[in-house]
């Protein structure tokens, strides 16, 4: 792992992704810490109409956007200041424009090797109707995306809950969990949550893991079959009942119509879960 991103709004949550992503890259060797932060322009920050349709500066916004500017790069050289001298390196980037978009610009700019995100979660109407950027990211970005909500010391992740059906072939996924899985030293959980709406014996789901598990050789980890009315909350429960450390999930990343339809259970998890989860794009 040579270059993590992390966007920061300068949150409670954000700082976390931060302490989390220093405190994993000075135990690494030559890893690039690039700090993203973006200021949004409402529609009102330019021109205002008058009567007649006569457009007008909005002096007012364009002030608070000065000062705002000011106070971020003025955050941001102390925060450079505070990081120097680390065995990583480490850089911000203040970018102006939509939060969504301008870290879907970096994260192909930059190509980082990770994204680590604060997540507030949504609920409500605000949850069904837009989500979160932070759940956008997870569906979108091509590499591994960690999101936390809590402070996380990357030392004490010891148990990951990895949740699959285990039916496809997937030997890029199975890379990116081993290598997860020897970056925290970490024992695997692998769990399949059994559904009212796809029920299948133990025996069944047990075959499939085992299979998994001797196709990619993967060493420390315990097969889990897990019962609850559906696989969101399955994976939740199941973190929660063995105090797991972290969540695991590969996502498809669907857009459009199919997401709308679809909906995502990683994004889901990511969303609802309390302890950190890392997300792997499939194909």
């Amino acid at each position: 792992m040579n270059k993590i991103l992390v966007p920061f709004d300068f949150s409670e949550q954000a700082q976390h992704a931060l302490d989390l992503s220093t405190n994993l890259s000075s135990k690494l060797d030559n890893v690039e810490i690039t700090v993203l932060h973006v200021i949004e322009i409402p529609s009102t920050a330019g021109m205002n109409t008058m009567g007649g349709g006569e457009m007008v500066p909005d002096y007012e916004n364009q002030i608070f956007f000065i000062e705002l500017m000011d106070r971020r790069k003025a955050q941001f050289k102390e925060m450079e200041s505070k990081y120097s001298g680390n065995n990583y390196s480490f850089r911000t980037k203040l970018v102006l424009g939509n939060a969504f978009k301008s870290i879907s610009s970096a994260i192909l700019e930059e190509d980082p090797d990770l994204v680590v995100m604060g997540s507030k979660g949504s609920s409500g109407m605000e949850e069904v109707l837009i989500g979160s950027n932070t759940e956008k990211v997870v569906r979108t970005a091509h590499c591994p995306v960690v999101t936390v909500k809590t402070a996380t010391d990357p030392a004490t992740i010891k148990k990951i809950v990895f949740a699959s059906d285990f039916r496809e072939d997937q030997d890029e996924l199975a890379n990116q969990l081993i290598a997860l899985q020897k970056l925290f030293d970490a024992d695997l959980y692998l769990v399949i949550i059994n559904t009212p709406g796809s029920f299948e014996t133990t025996r069944e789901s047990a075959v499939r893991i085992k299979r998994f598990v001797n196709k990619y050789a993967i060493v420390g980890a315990v097969a889990e079959i897990y019962n609850s009315y559906s696989e969101e909350a399955g994976i939740v429960e199941f973190a929660g009942d063995i105090d797991a450390d972290m969540i695991a999930m590969a996502t498809h990343g669907r857009t459009g119509l199919a997401h709308l339809f679809t909906g995502s259970i990683a994004e889901d998890v990511v969303n609802h879960a309390k302890r950190p989860v890392w997300t792997f794009k499939t194909k």
